[in-house]
């Protein structure tokens, strides 16, 4: 897995990081740090510290600074081996970002506490090298490219290329974004303020549109379901952001149940959509308690459907134990990895909710993440449940993750639903304001911070 606790109390001497981050660290020649402080609550924050080398390649690196207030501490860091003596902070890479090139960069964190102020630190350096964000005395490099447009209209359409989601210009990029509840329950939380808000305000790059099929959904009235399905990707294309339509299974588990809707379903949109390029079909959100081959079987027979009129759209396949790669029911990614879905341009689901789902099924992500194009079209910041208290640490291990792989994201939910998964506290939807924090809960705030940093979508 390629994560790394390191739990600090007050550490008195510093951790050997030479011996732990392998061989002598190469000198850098210039550097840059980003150190942001993404949330804080009574004697607590979490700060990201994203590291970027700006001059020649390092392989062995190790980021130093001092604490500018002498209460200031780090409790548990990730992406780094992490240690303090005093005020010093020190991480030094792992196996896995130990080499940085010229211009890459790798994002860190950790969770700290404080007992007096909580300022910032400004110096850093990388390997004994002040980090000023210029090499010598050149200017900084210039701006990413793409980081102007909406998504869409950077990324045109997009491809599945070897284990990646790619662009236009066939490079790997990552989707962050959101999904909807039930819309046969909150279709009053997905109007135009709320899409402006999402994607001017949230910054997300797509809306995953939830369509149950059973449970009051799709199956008790077909056509007015498919035609709210595709006003949302109307207006999620309005706004340059891309389209999931998740075809929302989950009882009964058995995806081959719903197969002639599924059919009717998605020959439907795919026919009024083809001409679009914001997108993505999820033909089966959550099997559970049903083989991988009666999954594989059902995929097998609805995508030709899709096929047949929209032939170039991404087409994700849900997997076995509630998109888990089978890891909810004792299995693992290797019956996915052996028998793979006989077809091109599809990425295979992963759900996950981090107060549930931790480090085993980081590790099934990680080594997946190798042979299989993954796309998280689901995930919670709290148990499986959607309630309980939202696990910070887990959530943050997940998307660092994530970032790191490239694999695409839509958290569950955009809505004022009563439990602690919604991005807004109950009642916001009766409003007009979805961003401001008066009207979003701790994993909605959470999660806007993380969505809405600039994608840098890579366009040569």
């Amino acid at each position: 897995m390629k994560r790394f606790l390191a739990v600090l109390a007050t550490c008195a001497t510093a951790v050997g990081l030479t011996a732990l981050a392998g061989p002598p660290a190469a000198a850098a020649t210039g550097c840059k740090v980003d150190y942001t402080i993404t949330s804080q609550w009574q004697g607590g924050f979490q700060a990201g510290v994203k590291v970027t080398n700006l001059g020649a390649p390092v392989t062995g690196w190790t980021l130093k600074w001092t604490m500018p207030d002498a209460g200031q501490k780090v409790v548990q860091g990730w992406n780094a081996t992490w240690s303090q003596s005093g005020a010093a902070v020190t991480a030094a890479s792992v196996d896995w970002n130990r080499t940085l090139g010229t211009g890459a960069a790798t994002d860190l964190g950790f969770t700290g506490s404080f007992t007096g102020a909580n300022p910032k630190p400004s110096a850093f350096t990388l390997n004994g090298v002040a980090c000023t964000g210029s090499v010598g005395d050149e200017d900084p490099p210039p701006p990413t490219p793409g980081t102007d447009g909406t998504p869409v209209d950077v990324n045109g359409q997009l491809h599945v290329c070897g284990v990646n989601l790619c662009n236009q210009y066939n490079r790997p990029i990552q989707l962050r974004g959101m999904s909807t509840h039930g819309i046969q329950w909150f279709s009053k939380c997905y109007n135009n303020a709320s899409l402006d808000a999402l994607a001017k305000d949230w910054k997300s790059d797509l809306l995953r549109i939830a369509m149950y099929v059973q449970e009051s959904g799709y199956e008790t009235d077909p056509a007015g379901f498919t035609s709210r399905v595709n006003s949302y990707v109307d207006m999620a294309e309005a706004r340059g952001m891309y389209a999931l339509i998740d075809f929302h299974t989950l009882t009964p588990g058995d995806p081959n149940y719903n197969l002639d809707r599924a059919k009717t379903f998605f020959a439907s949109v795919a026919a009024r959509n083809a001409g679009k390029k914001n997108v993505i079909y999820e033909i089966a959100n959550e099997p559970n308690g049903v083989s991988w081959a009666a999954i594989k079987n059902y995929a097998e027979q609805v995508i030709p459907v899709i096929r047949a009129a929209d032939p170039d759209a991404v087409i994700i396949v849900g997997t076995r134990g509630w998109s888990s790669l089978g890891v909810s029911e004792g299995s693992n990614e290797t019956e996915v990895v052996n028998s793979p879905v006989n077809a091109t341009n599809i990425m295979y689901a992963f759900h996950f909710y981090a107060a549930s789902h931790k480090d085993n099924y980081r590790a099934a992500v990680s080594r997946a993440a190798a042979k299989l194009p993954l796309f998280v079209t689901e995930f919670g910041t709290v148990s499986a449940t959607g309630g309980g208290a939202m696990d910070r640490a887990s959530t943050t291990a997940w998307l660092d993750l994530l970032d790191q792989l490239k694999i695409s994201y839509a958290n569950w939910t955009y809505s004022d639903a009563s439990e602690s998964s919604a991005a807004f506290k109950s009642g916001t939807c009766n409003g007009s304001d979805y961003s401001s924090s008066g009207v979003l809960t701790e994993s909605g705030t959470l999660l806007k911070n993380r969505i809405s940093t600039p994608d840098n979508f890579p366009t040569s």
